[in-house]
């Protein structure tokens, strides 16, 4: 896998300039250069990372998991840029679990994706008032709230027919979850873009893996996605991850390019020159007896 190579050039991705057909989602976006080179690179950073991790193999049917987000709206846009070009040849369903946060806007998403055109499956499950009660006052809700979230999306998209579900998750989430695990773990392990689950009948696939964050917040604001805020762990302060995000923001400030390094750092692991006896066999290593 190399980063940064790419399936495709910029000149292989034509973007529509009003007088040829455009998926509806794309009918009244802005027509300017800037947005036009936002909207190729995360169509072109999408198509690697779907090639490098080969997540098109074996798969008909993808579940989309949808937040309210501007990760997940953006993930669902491009997707399906992608197959509107003949380019992503999977079914693609549209799902969001209602969990229960109070003041959520129960119409926002059903109303925008039917709107689109998109095929879609809204579930409620109460998993905000099992966090609330399970986690001790002051604590952080994320770890519970996803692996909570995560099991009922399995078992839709099982009862979906889907061999796959699709995440949200981009490049600063990856480079994030790998310094907490980092500082505080005390492990060398990330977020994955490929992951088959422990039941052995779906994989988890991250698309946007590639994809930096500041590029999917303006692609949603020109998109103008109806954002739904998280009012359970968007509420709470001093959490760890956004301890990384500051970090990996400073550092990115101050050494421009530094994510991107990051990143190609994870895909090139050279185990002999890590401490982990069990990935290479230190033991084998002697002194050649001169001739």
């Amino acid at each position: 896998m190399n980063i940064a190579t790419t399936v495709t050039g910029d000149h292989d991705i034509e973007l529509d300039d009003g007088s040829s057909p455009s998926h509806p989602l794309f009918a009244d976006v802005p027509r300017s250069v800037s947005f036009n080179k936002l909207r190729k690179r995360l169509l072109r950073q999408v198509r690697q990372a779907l090639d490098d991790f080969k997540m098109l193999k074996g798969q008909q049917r993808w579940l989309v998991g949808l937040s309210g987000g501007k990760d997940s709206y953006g993930l669902l846009s491009i997707l399906l840029d992608l197959k509107w070009r003949g380019l992503l040849p999977v079914e693609l369903i549209a799902c969001n679990l209602d969990q229960g946060q109070p003041n959520f806007p129960k119409h926002v998403l059903p109303e925008y994706l039917t709107r689109i055109g998109v095929e879609h499956r809204i579930e409620y499950r109460d998993t905000y008032s099992i966090v609330k009660d399970k986690v001790p006052e002051g604590g952080t809700y994320c770890s519970l709230c996803s692996r909570l979230r995560r099991g009922n999306l399995y078992r839709i998209a099982r009862e979906e027919g889907c061999q796959a579900l699709v995440l949200g998750h981009h490049r600063e989430d990856i480079l994030e979850t790998f310094f907490m695990n980092f500082f505080h773990g005390g492990r060398l392990a990330s977020m994955p873009a490929k992951l088959l689950n422990d039941e052995g009948d779906l994989m988890l696939l991250r698309p946007l893996a590639y994809c930096a964050e500041d590029d999917l917040a303006k692609f949603a604001v020109a998109m103008e996605f109806p954002i739904i805020p998280c009012d359970l762990c968007g509420s709470q302060d001093g959490l760890q991850r956004n301890a990384m995000k500051d970090m990996l923001a400073d550092i990115e400030r101050r050494m421009p390019g530094r994510k991107d390094t990051m990143l190609r750092a994870l895909a090139h692991v050279n185990p002999s020159h890590l401490l982990d006896s069990k990935l290479f066999d230190f033991s084998s290593l002697a002194v050649t007896e001169p001739l």
